[in-house]
């Protein structure tokens, strides 16, 4: 398939899907030039650790067949060789060529080589379909291989796949969609473009720095390098986007094991350094949230409190998450007069004797001046807050959220109580200390919001902990 001028079509099976951990176990591929196969290659290799089950049941590899097989540093250089001046074209290519990237490193070599993956490829060439794995393809182009999750096998499914589109669809539009792939957005040219070649698939955060040690900009995304990039896009999408391409001298970028640990990542940097072009979460906004007073008979039943005053562990006292005292204010007033509550009680009003002034217009139902018993007039103001009230904390005390990502071995447990964030560890031995640890409970809104998302998720992985509580596995 002329795809492009060289081109060299790629398959691996492995003992698992862990590039820093797990092993290849058989490469294969396929080399053209200018449409013309030039060069197949196969080999097993050793990889130097067991097979799971598994894997055996699902490649018919296993651990007899690599026994006697090359090890990867025998076949390193061959396979250099094959992809010298070409493009590497694979099914999820990001698979393969971490697992390749990991391989050459454990080598001595970084390996870097241009790629081209045939997911998306088959996305842009057949947008009506929502599956685009190699089964769905087989099935949908009625392909058929006696070799399947094996790795020549598989080469060959892909080349039948292409082959099947070009008869179909004609070979324009596949050429239009291979050079679509092709021209990603670069990074400006005054950056480093090793850069890329570094840079994550994964999840994290990335930080754009000017000329000093200050950042520019903190994002976070579920793939860094994607995100990255799309900063760079020839369409800046506003005049922030372009000064920051104007600016930016440097990139640096931190890997977690998800979503929600970038997340909380980002929140905690961008409070921590203050970048210029970050607003949405720097620490400039004082919320106000309204106090009820646990006595009925109060002469203000309700008080504003600053978020710096904000105790999280009696949140079932507060209503409200206001950006300004005016806001609160305006909100309590209209609660007030849609309720026919008392706004000198409420505290909107001087304290004094005799009926208040909404009293007298009917909008007041009188419990400033007893025509409305204290215990009514307090229940109807509960009544009335139910929308606004803040959420208690739902665990008998510390929990962790777990999250863990096959791509970068990376393990996170964070640890919260009271809705307040108290780090998080990557390793079983600072867990029993992290929890001797003595807590200061502070209120952050914004990690208030990410927990009930967060709790709401049926995928969060929730982790009550105790002093007994010895693992992340659990």
């Amino acid at each position: 398939m002329n795809i492009l001028p060289v081109i060299t079509y790629l398959d691996l099976e492995t003992t698992g899907a862990t590039p820093l951990r797990d092993r290849i176990t058989e490469i294969a591929l396929v080399r053209f030039e200018h449409g013309v196969e030039v060069a197949r290659w196969q080999t097993l290799v050793n990889p130097e650790q067991p097979i799971p089950l598994f894997i055996q049941q699902l490649t018919t590899i296993n651990n007899e067949m690599v026994a006697n097989a090359p090890v990867f540093a025998d076949v390193a250089d061959k396979l250099l060789g094959f992809l010298e001046g070409s493009v590497l074209a694979a099914h999820n290519v990001r698979f393969d060529h971490g697992f390749m990237k990991a391989e050459f490193k454990r080598i001595g070599i970084t390996f870097r080589q241009k790629v081209l993956c045939t997911v998306k490829l088959s996305r842009l060439l057949y947008p009506q379909h929502k599956s685009h794995g190699l089964d769905a393809i087989m099935q949908r182009h009625n392909l058929t291989t006696i070799a399947r999750h094996r790795a020549m096998g598989d080469v060959e499914v892909m080349l039948t796949f292409l082959e099947s589109a070009r008869l179909e669809l004609g070979e324009a539009p596949i050429l239009r969609a291979a050079a679509q792939l092709m021209s990603q957005p670069t990074l400006p040219a005054h950056l480093d473009a090793t850069l890329l070649e570094d840079m994550p698939e994964t999840p994290g955060v990335y930080l754009f720095y000017g000329e000093n040690d200050l950042p520019l900009y903190i994002g976070k995304s579920a793939n860094i390098r994607a995100r990255v990039l799309s900063h760079f896009s020839s369409d800046h999408a506003s005049t922030k986007e372009m000064r920051i391409f104007q600016e930016i001298k440097h990139i640096e970028w931190l890997t977690t094991a998800g979503d929600f640990s970038a997340l909380l990542l980002e929140s905690k940097l961008i409070k921590e350094r203050q970048p210029i072009y970050n607003r949405q979460l720097r620490n400039e906004r004082q919320l106000y949230s309204w106090k009820l007073n646990v006595d009925m008979h109060a002469k203000s039943l309700l008080t504003l409190v600053r978020e710096n005053d904000i105790n999280p562990i009696e949140l079932d006292v507060l209503f409200g998450t206001f950006k300004s005292k005016r806001q609160a204010v305006e909100a309590l007033r209209k609660i007030a007069d849609a309720h026919q509550l008392c706004p000198r009680l409420l505290g909107l009003e001087p304290t004094g004797s005799g009926a208040c002034f909404s009293s007298q217009t009917k909008r007041c139902k009188g419990a400033c001046c007893g025509r409305e018993s204290p215990e009514l007039h307090y229940l109807r103001l509960q009544q009335a807050l139910t929308a606004h009230k803040l959420k208690t904390w739902p665990y008998a005390g510390k929990i962790g959220i777990r999250e863990q990502n096959a791509e970068n071995d990376k393990i996170q447990l964070h640890i919260f109580e009271h809705w307040t964030y108290l780090g998080a560890i990557e390793s079983e031995s600072d867990l029993s200390e992290k929890l001797q640890e003595k807590t200061e409970f502070r209120f952050d809104l914004d990690t208030y919001k990410l927990l009930l998302k967060a709790f709401n998720h049926p995928k969060t992985q929730i982790v009550e902990l105790t002093a007994k509580t010895d693992s992340l596995h659990r």
